[in-house]
C-alpha cells in the first residue's frame, strides 16, 4: 500500500510541475500578445509613418515611447549616405535601443527607420525626411479672399414648376450638389448668368441641352430637357449654381524668397454645400476690419471686414487645401513686430504650454494675444493639430474668443511660429483648433524633398 502512495504522490507532483509551467509559458504569451497589441495600437493612433525633422536634431525627436516598452523596442536606421553621427563617428546604417544614445542627422537627406520589439518583432516602419530648419515672416494681416471655380458648382436643386406639378430635370439626369457644370452644348461656362441665358435660349428653340458635368474626379455628359417654368417664364433645369466666392481671413506667413504665401489654415468650401472649391483663379487683397460680433456659446462670432479693392491685390491662389490657400505674393508685407524671418517649428517642437497669436481687430492694425496650447493631437487630421485656448483677457473682451475671420492667424512660441488658428467650438468660443505650420509648409511645397538625398534602392 505505501508503494502505490508512493508512486502515486509522484504522479501528482509530476502533474502539478507540468501545470505549473503550462501556467507560466501561458502568462508569458499572454503577456507578450497584450504586449504587442498595446505596441502595435500605439504605433497606429500615435505615430506617423513619416516625419520631418531639422539637421541637428536627435533622429527621434519628438518620438515618446511609454516608458513600459522604451527597454524593449530598438532601432534600425538606414540612409543613403553617412547622415547620421553618434559620439563624433558617421555613420549610414545604425542599430541601437531606443532607450540609449541615439544619433544626430548630420544633413538634410531622407532615412528608414525602423522599430522592432525584443529586437525581432518589426512594428513599426518610419520615414524620416531630414531638413534644413526653415523660416518665413509671420502674418498676422486681415485679407479679403476671392475665389473663382472651374465652370459653376451645383449648391442646390431649385424645382421647377408647371401645370401644378414639380419637376427637377438635372437631378433626373444625375446631376447632383457639389459637381461642376463645364460646358453646355460644347460651349465652356464661366459663369452663372451665362448658364442660365444658355439653358433659356436653347429651351425657346425646343432644344435639349447637353451638359458636360464632372462628378468628382471623372467627367461625364448629361442630357436634358429644360421645361419652361410658370413662376419665371423662362426655361430652367433645376439648379442653383455659383462660380466664386469671397470672404475674410488672415494671413499666416511668407516666404521672401519665393514669395509663396500660406493662408487661412483650413480649406475653402462652398456655404452651401460643404464641398471644396478647386480654384481657377483668384486673388486675396488687402482687408480693414471694421467691427466685431464677439462669440458666445452656441453662436460663433465673425470679424465684419471690408475689402479695400481691386487695386490693393496682395497675391494669386494657387491651392485650395485642407491645411489653407495658398499662392504668389506680389510684394512684401508689413508686420510691426517681426521684420526678417523666423524659424518654423516641426511637430516635436511644439509644446503644451503658452503662446501667442498675431491678428486685426480694428483696421488694420495687428496685435499679439495670448493663449495656451492645451494638447496636440495625433499625427492624421492634417488641419486639426492640437486644441488651443484663449487667455488674453483683452481678447476674451473684444471678441470672446476665436471669431470667425481670425482664421489664419499665426501661433508663435518660443520665438518660432508653430501653427495657426483654424476652427471655433461652437460650445466654448474660448477654444478651438489649431494646424501646424509644419503642415502648412508641406503644402506651400517649402518643406520639400527634391534637394535632399534619397534612400539607396
Amino acid at each position: 500500500m505505501s508503494i502505490k502512495i508512493f508512486r502515486k504522490g509522484v504522479c501528482c507532483l509530476k502533474r502539478s510541475n507540468h501545470s505549473r509551467l503550462l501556467g507560466t509559458i501561458f502568462i508569458l504569451v499572454f503577456a507578450f500578445m497584450a504586449t504587442s497589441i498595446t505596441l502595435y495600437s500605439y504605433w497606429y493612433y500615435f505615430l506617423p509613418t513619416r516625419q520631418y525633422i531639422n539637421v541637428g536634431d536627435n533622429i527621434a525627436s519628438g518620438i515618446d515611447l511609454p516608458g513600459a516598452v522604451i527597454k524593449n523596442v530598438s532601432l534600425k536606421l538606414h540612409s543613403a549616405t553617412e547622415m547620421l553621427s553618434v559620439n563624433g563617428n558617421n555613420y549610414r546604417e545604425y542599430t541601437c535601443s531606443s532607450d540609449k544614445t541615439l544619433p544626430v542627422a548630420l544633413k538634410p537627406g531622407q532615412l528608414e527607420m525602423q522599430f522592432k520589439l525584443f529586437g525581432l518583432l518589426p512594428i513599426h516602419k518610419m520615414m524620416v525626411n531630414v531638413v534644413e530648419p526653415p523660416s518665413v515672416i509671420p502674418g498676422g494681416q486681415s485679407i479679403g479672399v476671392l475665389l473663382h471655380t472651374e465652370g459653376v458648382m451645383v449648391v442646390g436643386e431649385a424645382a421647377v414648376e408647371k401645370d401644378g406639378q414639380t419637376f427637377f430635370p438635372a437631378r433626373a439626369a444625375g446631376i447632383a450638389v457639389g459637381d461642376l457644370i463645364l460646358k453646355i452644348n460644347g460651349a465652356k461656362i464661366t459663369s452663372e448668368h451665362q448658364l442660365q441665358e444658355l439653358v433659356d435660349k436653347y429651351g425657346k428653340q425646343g432644344k435639349d441641352i447637353s451638359l458636360l458635368v464632372k462628378h468628382g474626379n471623372r467627367n461625364k455628359l448629361a442630357k436634358i430637357n429644360p421645361i419652361l417654368c410658370d413662376k419665371t417664364g423662362r426655361y430652367r433645369i433645376g439648379l442653383f449654381i455659383k462660380n466664386s466666392t469671397a470672404g475674410v481671413g488672415t494671413l499666416t506667413f511668407y516666404e521672401p524668397q519665393t514669395k509663396t504665401y500660406g493662408a487661412l489654415g483650413h480649406i475653402i468650401a462652398d456655404f452651401e454645400s460643404g464641398h471644396k472649391l478647386n480654384p481657377v483663379g483668384g486673388k486675396i487683397v488687402e482687408a480693414t476690419v471694421k467691427g466685431i460680433h464677439p462669440g458666445k456659446k452656441g453662436a460663433p462670432g465673425e470679424k465684419l471686414g471690408v475689402f479695400k479693392g481691386k487695386s490693393d491685390i496682395i497675391g494669386n491662389i494657387e491651392k485650395n487645401t485642407t491645411c489653407g490657400i495658398y499662392g504668389k505674393l506680389q510684394h512684401g508685407i508689413n508686420n510691426p513686430y517681426y521684420t526678417r524671418t523666423i524659424p518654423v517649428a516641426m511637430r516635436y517642437q511644439v509644446e503644451e504650454a503658452p503662446a501667442e497669436i498675431l491678428t486685426v481687430l480694428n483696421g488694420d492694425k495687428i496685435e499679439k494675444f495670448k493663449i495656451e496650447i492645451e494638447d496636440i493631437l495625433p499625427a492624421g487630421n492634417q488641419g486639426k493639430c492640437m486644441i488651443i485656448k484663449v487667455t488674453d483677457k483683452k481678447l476674451l473682451n473684444s471678441t470672446g474668443g476665436i471669431i470667425q475671420g481670425m482664421s489664419g492667424s499665426p501661433i508663435i512660441q518660443n520665438g518660432r511660429l508653430v501653427g495657426a488658428v483654424t476652427h471655433v467650438f461652437i460650445n466654448d468660443p474660448t477654444k478651438g483648433y489649431g494646424v501646424l505650420a509644419e503642415n502648412m509648409l508641406k503644402e506651400a511645397n517649402l518643406l520639400n524633398m527634391e534637394q535632399t538625398e534619397k534612400i539607396a534602392g
